[in-house]
Parts: structure tokens; C-alpha cells; sequence
């Protein structure tokens, strides 16, 4: 087995530091075995070891997308192309969509909602080496309310004994993780308003119980307050897109629930779209910083936000990564914050830290490198230089 070396300009989140000069990684396998300053890096590597050497770039942690959806195209109605594709097309497709996210230097996803379990099969396709993507983290059918957000993926349930049901089916299944929609959503026409709770409190608790008894944890959409409220008190493990919208369209940041968000060490992902620059503009600025101002607000508060696309959804391709973490500098996160909301603090919202998130000895060999330092600026994660997934070169 060869030896990959990786030498670059500057590395971060490496074992020693957040940051480093003239630094090297050295992969065996699928496992990185050293990290470090180049000097100390190379006289470890085997004899007919092969060097990628990158002087005026960054080799970093190969990036999370905690939120996708590889069942949808981003098309004008991703709703009606996935309702006319038979499973063998659409997992076909999907596999596509995977490739595009590692092409952007993408290591990693969680796909928080499909159709028959299609996920878990590229999951296991990718992970088997006959399929070429990134590790796949998948939910499957989220739960929803009948005729609610997404219905159409298979996951509606009412009452107490068919959530848990359905909880234990998903885990039997194999998923990574359990998805509940709290609120309804924008994507499902004739369904709840984006605002409305789905689900009680005791119902909520109920799909968490189940989920955390199968060692999995739950992510919850979540756009109303009143839904964001029943889920901090189930206790959820991370909460998508965490709007707090009020049914008079208005925004509802209730202090206290941020502070409990905060103390329960539940994550937040944002979701924002790759195009959210175009949404600003259309909107108007003063409509903009009224619907950007949670966010804004949970992160000058102290909730850890972790990266997310909502790949998928309209115009919400699957290389806009770099673009949605833009965002988050945009709302004050210092770029350290912000690609550690895309490594480090990802893996470790979604349980898989001790794996990846890190350029550390042990674990997966996940990296990318890109030119320039996203730390003077974070364009540099456009400019895509290697990708590393699993130890294979990419």
C-alpha cells in the first residue's frame, strides 16, 4: 500500500493547532497516520511514497453538508420530478447529485429526507467503493403529520403509537438519523403553513424517546416558534433552519428558548441557500436583515450553528456550499467559526468526531485542499485544488 503525502502552504485543524505554516499530511489507506509541519511529516512516509505538493494553498478537513436532500433536482419543482421517477431513475440520479457535492470538496452529508430508503442504498453503495460520493449520513422517510411538510416521501403519521412505530421501522431500516418535520414547510403545496406546528410536545418527546433508546439522534425542521418550542422541550438533537416565524409572517426570537437552545447544547442548522445574495436583493435590504436577524441573533448568543445547503430544494444546487458558508461570515461568525461549522463542529453535531471533522492520526483520510487560506478570505473554497474522500483521490 502506498503512502499519499500532502504538503501544503498552510493547514487547519490540524492535531497541534488551528492553524499552520508549511504543513503536511501523510494517508495510508483510508486513515490519516500523521499531521504536522512538513519537516516532521516527511521522514514518516514509506519509501515509495507519492507526494501532492500544494505550496501557495490550504489543506483542511474535507467539508460537511449537514443538510440535503439527493432526492430532489434544485429544479423549479423537485416535488413533481421526484413524484415522476420510479426508484430505479431516481437512484440514478441521486448518485449524480452525490458526485456533485464531493466535486466541491463536499466529504460528507446528511441527507435529512428521501423516498423507499434510496439513501441507504447509495450510502452502502458509496461505502462498498461502487459508487463514487461522500459519505452519506441518511434519515429516510421524515415523519410528518398526514398530508403534511412532504408527505409524499412516505413518512405520515398520527398519534403517539404510530410515531413510535414509525421511529422503530426508520431505525430497523438503517438510518443514521431520525427526521421529524415539527412545523410545516414551503416545499408542500396545500400542506400546513410554514409557521404551524405538525406535532404536539408529547409527540415530539415520543419520536425522541424511541430514536435515543435505537442510539440515534434526531433532527428537527423547525420555521415556527411554536414548533422550535415543542422541539427544545423533546429534546432534539440538532433543529433545521430555526426561522421562528409567527403566523403573522412576523419574526418571533424568544430569548429564552435561545438560552435554552444553548444550554441543552443543541445545534442549529441553518440551511441557508447557496443563493441567498440573490434572495436579499430580491426581497430588499430592510426586508432581508428582518429574515436574517434570527440567525444573526442565535450566533451573538452562543448557539452553535453547523453548515447546510437544503441541496435540493429550487435553485438550491449541490456544489453551493462554499456559497451558504459565506452566509454565515455574512451574519458575524468570525471564517475560524465558519469552517469550523463545516468540519469540526459538524462531525460532532452529527456523532461522528471521532472519525472526521480533524486532520489528525486515526482518523478518516477526509481533506481537501484549495488555493490561497480561507482564513484571509473565504473564496478559497471555490478554488478547489484536491479532494481527498476515504483515502481515495478524487
Amino acid at each position: 500500500m502506498t503512502d499519499l503525502l500532502i504538503t501544503a502552504g498552510h493547514m487547519l485543524l490540524g492535531p497541534a493547532s488551528e492553524h499552520a505554516q508549511d504543513a503536511a499530511v501523510l494517508v495510508t489507506g483510508n486513515r490519516i497516520v500523521a499531521a504536522g509541519p512538513r519537516a516532521d511529516v516527511e521522514t514518516q512516509a514509506g519509501r515509495d511514497h507519492r507526494t501532492l505538493s500544494f505550496p501557495d494553498a490550504t489543506v483542511l478537513p474535507g467539508l460537511i453538508d449537514c443538510h440535503v436532500h439527493l432526492g430532489f433536482d434544485a429544479g423549479s419543482d423537485p416535488v413533481a420530478s421526484l413524484r415522476a421517477s420510479d426508484d430505479a431513475a431516481l437512484l440514478q440520479n441521486m448518485a449524480g447529485r452525490a458526485r456533485q457535492l464531493l466535486d466541491s470538496g463536499v466529504t460528507t452529508i446528511r441527507d435529512l429526507g428521501d423516498r423507499d430508503g434510496l439513501a441507504f442504498n447509495l450510502r452502502d453503495e458509496i461505502a462498498a467503493g461502487r459508487q463514487i460520493g461522500p459519505r452519506i449520513l441518511a434519515a429516510g422517510s421524515p415523519l410528518t403529520s398526514p398530508q403534511g411538510h412532504c408527505w409524499f416521501l412516505g413518512g405520515e403519521v398520527e398519534g403517539l403509537d404510530a410515531i413510535r412505530e414509525a421511529v422503530r421501522r426508520t431505525a430497523k431500516q438503517g438510518s443514521d438519523v431520525i427526521k421529524v418535520m415539527a412545523t410545516g414547510g414551503g416545499l408542500t403545496s396545500g400542506g400546513p403553513a410554514i409557521w404551524e406546528p405538525q406535532f404536539t410536545t408529547e409527540e415530539l418527546t415520543a419520536a425522541v424517546e424511541e430514536a435515543h433508546a435505537a442510539s440515534l439522534p434526531v433532527a428537527a425542521h423547525a420555521h415556527g416558534t411554536a414548533g422550535i418550542a415543542a422541539a427544545i422541550t423533546a429534546g432534539v438533537d440538532t433543529i433545521e433552519h430555526c426561522t421562528w416565524m409567527a403566523q403573522d409572517g412576523k419574526v418571533d426570537v424568544r430569548e429564552d428558548l435561545v438560552a435554552q437552545i444553548v444550554a441543552k447544547g443543541i445545534r442549529v442548522c441553518p440551511a441557508a441557500h447557496p443563493n441567498w445574495r440573490s434572495f436579499a436583493e430580491r426581497i430588499g435590504p430592510d426586508r432581508a436583515r428582518e429574515v436574517f436577524s434570527p440567525a444573526r441573533r442565535m450566533a451573538e448568543q452562543g448557539v452553535r450553528l453547523i453548515a447546510g445547503t437544503d441541496a435540493g430544494i429550487p435553485r438550491s444546487g449541490f456544489d453551493g456550499l462554499a456559497s451558504s458558508l459565506e452566509f454565515l461570515e455574512y451574519i458575524g461568525l468570525s471564517r475560524t467559526k465558519v469552517i469550523a461549522s463545516a468540519t469540526v463542529d459538524a462531525a460532532e453535531a452529527l456523532g461522528i468526531a471521532h472519525d472526521t471533522g480533524r486532520l489528525s492520526p486515526g482518523y478518516r483520510a477526509d481533506l481537501v485542499v484549495v488555493g490561497g487560506n480561507p482564513l484571509d478570505d473565504l473564496k478559497a473554497l471555490h478554488d478547489i485544488r484536491l479532494i481527498v474522500a476515504g483515502g481515495r483521490i478524487h
